[in-house]
């Protein structure tokens, strides 16, 4: 294995980091508050340490392959939360290392859970600097499901290979360049959700933390009761559009801006998403209506406000939702299963992989009926691979065993079957909030202990970097050759 490629990569990303620390210092200093050191220091240890990794890797001209690909992207989301932790833990906030790793895992991989108590009285530094780690994580995430996940070929991502590699009119056929054009998409969208905010009543400083979490569907808020603070309609539905638009996949969004406007409504996954959207909504809505709210509009908004933010992995909340009963909270609990769409900054199992299972049983079912027939199971109209499936299977078998997993460990540390239960899935779907009154949308998880933040922040990287990625790593026969 050649490793002089991935230190040259890995120090990139590491200076990228300490560059990004400037900022909040800059926000503390004008604020006068004594943070802006901690983030100066903080800087440049980061970039210190990225420079000497850059160029232990110069020159380096060879490829990269599989095998270095799957320990670049383990090292990069290990080793990231690892520098955006001294912040955390220098500042006013003082945190223990477990907590700060926890508070930068969670958002770098755009999960959302904090360990942070008093939101509305922490510095602006701080504050910044979590919604930034978002709204790279969210940015890496996109990256990483362009140029790596299909040739790792990670839960069926190998489905979305023609889609990166067609050279269609207009869009780029590098890699290199398409990325670009989404980072130039992401940017965008994260100034206009920025404006949206601050036309909707935010102060700048909010609308723009509140922007960087909301594309990166991070959902960590500046205030303890999330988006409620703002007790806003208009924010709500502001919140709404952009957790939408960040859920759809981005590679569609530049064909879209380079002359294919039909694109984005054609996919099948976008119409799948979009109507599972619309038929959870639909369902809570009726739910609260069954239950004696009669205020149509409040039940529109929080329904379409919480159930969106759960199921696109955001994690923001209004309100205590599982004060409305037994049903909301179950319900709930499955939805941040889903996810949004591939390609896009959302989380969770992933729309087209329900796609491919609902094909492949659709399939079965036919042959069954029909012993003699030939049914092929289509994707956007393109024939699913065995390899494909096989590869799906696999995901929701290791995902339904990892999920299991790690809430029994949670169990044997000591956390209440709901809170076990209901951590271990908000952390591999990196959704965020849990059921509860520990980790529900009331509370968070600075009361857990120290063993089960570690295996939370574990759980947030395996399901961040879809379960695989990690675990081919841990098999001897990688490394054997």
């Amino acid at each position: 294995m050649n490793f002089r490629p991935l230190l040259l990569i890995i120090g990139l990303f590491t200076c990228m980091l300490g560059v990004m620390m400037l900022l909040p210092a800059i926000v503390d200093l004008l604020a006068d508050n004594d943070d802006w050191s901690v983030f100066f220091a903080a800087s440049f240890v980061t970039v210190f340490f990225g420079a000497c990794l850059m160029l232990s890797g110069w020159g380096s001209q060879a490829p990269l392959r599989v095998r270095e690909a799957f320990v670049l992207v383990a090292i990069i989301w290990t080793s990231l939360p690892l520098f955006s932790a001294i912040p955390f833990m220098f500042s006013a906030e003082n945190t223990s290392f477990t907590d700060a790793y926890f508070e930068a895992m969670s958002g770098i991989t755009t999960t959302g859970a904090t360990i942070i108590i008093g939101l509305d009285f922490t510095a602006p530094g701080i504050l910044l600097w979590r919604g930034i780690l978002q709204w790279m994580g969210g940015i890496g995430i996109l990256v990483m499901a362009i140029a790596i996940s299909p040739m790792l070929q990670i839960g069926g991502m190998q489905l979305f290979r023609m889609e990166f590699t067609d050279n269609v009119d207009g869009v780029a056929p590098r890699i290199a360049e398409i990325s670009g054009s989404i980072t130039l998409i992401y940017v965008s969208l994260t100034i206009f959700c920025c404006i949206a905010y601050l036309l909707c009543g935010m102060d700048l400083f909010d609308a723009v933390v509140h922007s960087l979490t909301t594309v990166a569907t991070g959902g960590m808020a500046n205030h303890d009761a999330s988006i409620g603070y703002f007790s806003s309609p208009a924010i709500e539905y502001v919140g709404v559009v952009f957790m939408i638009l960040a859920s759809l996949p981005f590679l569609l969004y530049a064909k879209f801006l380079n002359g294919h406007r039909i694109a984005i409504f054609k996919d099948t996954q976008v119409r799948w998403f979009l109507a599972s959207l619309l038929t959870f909504v639909a369902i809570m809505a009726i739910y609260q209506f069954s239950q004696g709210n009669r205020d149509i509009e409040k039940i529109i908004r929080f329904s379409a406000f919480n159930v969106t933010s759960i199921m696109t992995g955001t994690g923001y909340a209004t309100l205590d939702y599982t004060l409305w009963g037994l049903f909301a909270s179950v319900f709930f609990f499955f939805i941040m299963f889903v996810g949004g769409c591939a390609g896009s900054t959302s989380c969770g199992i992933k729309i087209f992989r329900f796609q491919v299972i609902f094909q492949n049983m659709k399939m079965h079912v036919a042959q069954m009926l029909h012993p003699n027939g030939v049914f092929i199971p289509r994707y956007n109209g393109r024939r699913i691979d065995d390899k494909v499936s096989a590869s799906v299977m696999s995901f929701f078998v290791v995902f339904i065993f990892s999920f299991g997993a790690i809430a029994i460990i949670l169990s044997l540390l000591g956390l209440d079957d709901v809170t076990a239960i209901s951590a271990a899935a908000s952390a591999l779907a990196n959704v965020g909030p849990g059921l509860g009154p520990i980790i529900g949308p009331a509370g968070n998880y600075a009361p857990l202990s120290d063993a089960a933040k570690w295996v939370l922040s574990a759980s947030m990287l395996l399901g961040r970097l879809e379960i695989f990625t990690i675990l081919v790593l841990l098999t001897p026969k990688f490394w054997k050759y």
